[in-house]
């Protein structure tokens, strides 16, 4: 009974200091008592709220530290990594192709029926020309295939067709 009482009394003073307002002696605002933040010249002895206080703010800071590390590492790691992206094609590429001086960041594999295409000069903004790169196939079915993908281009018998997935799955053509 003496636990609800004082319960109710510091909630009954709470709402009280809500309805009290007072003026800051150095700025001249005037605000609720209740959203004072009070505190006092005479040291107190620390409680195990401070001791968490300061963990807390020791771990935000830590936190902050690592985010600023982590976000400088993925910057370096993008450079190292696009320092590294000619030479990684340049190791796929077959022999044949790389004496093409093609832009490696130009060229995008498809592998089949065609290894690779590449679009001359989209590194620079502006598509000269696409190539559609292949090694001479030594199947006689992918062969035929060549062939006839090789005919098509000659006989101009291509279309430019944009489709369009949804993320429920349908299917959207647009011409």
């Amino acid at each position: 009974m003496e636990v609800f009482l004082m319960t109710l009394s510091f909630e009954q003073a709470f709402n009280q200091m809500k309805i009290i307002h007072c003026m800051c002696p150095k700025c001249n605002d005037i605000m609720r008592t209740s959203d004072l933040r009070l505190s006092s010249s005479v040291e107190t002895e620390r409680t195990w709220r401070d001791a968490f206080d300061s963990e807390v703010m020791d771990l935000s800071n830590k936190k902050a530290e690592f985010d600023a590390k982590k976000k400088q590492m993925l910057e370096e790691a993008r450079e190292r990594g696009g320092k590294q992206v000619p030479k990684i094609v340049n190791k796929i590429l077959k022999k044949n192709f790389t004496k093409l001086n093609y832009n490696p960041y130009d060229i995008k594999s498809i592998l089949h029926p065609i290894d690779f295409v590449t679009f001359d000069g989209m590194k620079k903004d502006q598509i000269k020309k696409v190539v559609l790169l292949s090694d001479k196939a030594a199947n006689p079915h992918l062969q035929g295939i060549h062939e006839m993908i090789s005919d098509a281009v000659k006989n101009r018998s291509y279309d430019w067709q944009v489709l369009r997935l949804s993320n429920d799955g349908g299917v959207k053509y647009e011409s």
